[in-house]
């Protein structure tokens, strides 16, 4: 069995051969719907042992399915059969996780919406109306492989933010926020840049990189220089007279 295949215990009560069909049809569509579904119909023959059963499904699986019919809650809350003993098991598990979500009560009533006492605070889904089957199938197979339909945006900027706390940013910033990078580099010995250095100190990407490179070559602060190596063109760009003038003008360098 696959490590990514969810393992769900389903635990109910025996109350009528329709319930109980009902119940082997839900397990064998989980099965073929990526669920490895535990249920006694399966794995229980004549002889077995039902409590041992019982304690490894419920310590091994993922998730535990609860079919809360009238009657299984009555059995529950009263501690009787297997049901109270899976009851027991389970009780025990939540005084040790007070968050654990395992058990998913799942609903089958007529009328009434009862769960177990231990498990009343729970959400719930609810299969009682048969015209409604297709659609809690589908919630209960996306909570047991955890895909939701709705998934959670991430948080957006705040749109009242002030242009104090925010200024704009604008092109020409960019640009002479670049140009000085590469005259304090210039200094430093690095005479010639490659494309991918001013991306990096841009801390932008390729396309607005592209549009400031560009645009100082226009202005003339940068001159392209295309140098070529065993029929490899290798694109570089140098500072010009006229970006060391503007340094000095704008103070970056001094003597």
């Amino acid at each position: 069995m696959s490590a990514n295949v969810p393992k769900v215990f389903i635990s109910y009560s025996h109350d009528t051969q329709a319930h109980k069909k009902w119940v082997l049809e839900l397990a064998q569509r989980l099965r073929n719907s990526g669920v490895d579904a535990v249920l006694d119909q399966f794995r229980v023959g004549l002889g077995d042992d039902l409590g041992g059963f019982m304690e490894r499904s419920v310590a091994e699986s993922d998730r535990i399915i609860m079919v809360c019919t009238d009657n299984y809650v009555t059995k529950a809350n009263s501690g009787l059969g297997g049901v109270g003993y899976e009851k027991m098991i389970m009780t025990a598990e939540y005084m040790t996780n007070i968050d654990n979500n395992k058990v998913i009560p799942l609903i089958r009533q007529n009328g009434t919406h009862n769960v177990p006492t231990f498990l009343q605070t729970r959400l719930h889904i609810n299969f009682s109306r048969e015209d409604e089957y297709e659609l809690q199938f589908d919630n209960l197979l996306r909570e047991i492989h955890q895909a939701p339909l709705f998934k959670e945006p991430p948080v957006g900027n705040n749109p009242f933010e002030s242009v104090i706390e925010k200024p704009a940013e604008s092109v020409t910033d960019k640009k002479m926020e670049l140009l000085k990078e590469m005259v304090t580099f210039y200094n430093q010995g690095t005479t010639r840049f490659h494309f991918d250095d001013l991306q990096r100190l841009l801390g932008s990407s390729k396309i607005f990189a592209e549009i400031y490179i560009d645009d100082l070559v226009e202005s003339e602060y940068i001159q392209r220089m295309l140098n070529y190596q065993i029929g490899v063109t290798i694109e570089t760009f140098q500072l010009t007279d006229k970006a060391k003038l503007h340094a000095v003008e704008q103070g970056w360098v001094t003597e």
